[in-house]
């Protein structure tokens, strides 16, 4: 019986392509279960001069995360959807608040936020301001009455809502340790806002100066913790009594504040001198309100 052998060039050639065929799966196992290159690639050792800004941890190896390599674009809302949604746009209409502009645009999230001491007025204070009002009528002027009483302990200043909580708690803290007092305004001076778009009548503060300056020092820490501007450097603490629109603070302190302070040194009624009981302390972020009692 005849028996055929290959030849040893057949053999060789049966094995290579065998060999070609296994290198294949291999190469195809790989590329299918390797990570993509963007995700973790190998960092050659520093020698002095590479480039730095990329981040690297400590065995070398350099992270950066990138979507999945298949991640489907996500397709534009519909023009009918967006319609349904439009943008809310804040119009400023200064006639709507007796003239007054704001000191610093509105922003939907932030809270414009300042920390004060309440006064509440005796019987008697309403008529008196407004005889004051009339006096200064006569000269021309258009003053409004405030009709809220405060003495300012910060500027006014922007938290987002979620610093609102951090921020009162911080306060909290700062003030358990603040007595309450009592201080007396006496004088009548003239003040305008750093905008120079207001003009404030006011009642400047003559005794209590240093306690006042001890609550400043408090609200101060929690205004820097949150990087906010703090208080004036020297604080002519005080409480506004009228304002009207615009700077003119030169002519009515020419024209009306003697007069106005003879008619307030003339009042002999318990009013004037104004008595001010720091016993509470308020922050008014927005439309929230946050009182401290003083110990």
């Amino acid at each position: 019986m005849l028996v055929g052998y290959s030849s040893s060039s057949e053999e060789e050639e049966e094995e290579e392509e065998k060999g070609n065929i296994k290198g294949e799966k291999r190469k195809r196992q790989r590329s299918e279960t390797d990570y993509p290159s963007s995700f973790c690639k190998k960092v050659k050792p520093t020698t002095g001069s590479e480039d730095h800004s990329q981040p690297q941890s400590e065995d070398g190896i350099c992270i950066e995360e990138t979507p999945p390599l298949h991640q489907k674009p996500r397709l534009p809302l519909p023009e009918s959807v967006l319609e349904m949604f439009p943008e809310e746009k804040v119009t400023e209409d200064s006639s709507l608040h007796g003239g007054r502009v704001r000191s610093f645009q509105h922003e939907r999230g932030n809270w414009a936020t300042y920390v004060y001491l309440p006064y509440h007025p005796e019987d008697g204070f309403l008529e008196l301001l407004e005889e004051m009002s009339r006096l200064t009528t006569t000269h021309g002027f258009q003053l409004s009455c405030s009709t809220e009483f405060h003495l300012s302990l910060s500027q006014t200043v922007v938290l987002p809502h979620h610093w609102i909580q951090p921020f009162v708690m911080s306060l909290q803290t700062g003030l358990a340790q603040c007595s309450r007092f009592s201080c007396i305004a006496s004088q009548l001076k003239v003040y305008s806002n750093q905008e120079k778009t207001r003009t404030f009548l006011a009642l400047e503060v003559s005794t209590g100066h240093a306690q006042l300056l001890e609550l400043v020092r408090v609200v101060d820490k929690t205004m820097e913790e949150f990087n906010l501007s703090t208080f004036y450097q020297k604080p002519s603490f005080h409480i506004s009594l009228a304002w009207c629109v615009g700077d003119q603070s030169d002519r009515l302190r020419a024209e009306c504040l003697p007069q106005l302070q003879s008619l307030l040194d003339s009042h002999e009624d318990a009013v004037f001198p104004l008595r001010l009981t720091c016993q509470q302390l308020r922050c008014k972020a927005g439309n929230k309100m946050f009182c401290f009692q003083l110990c």
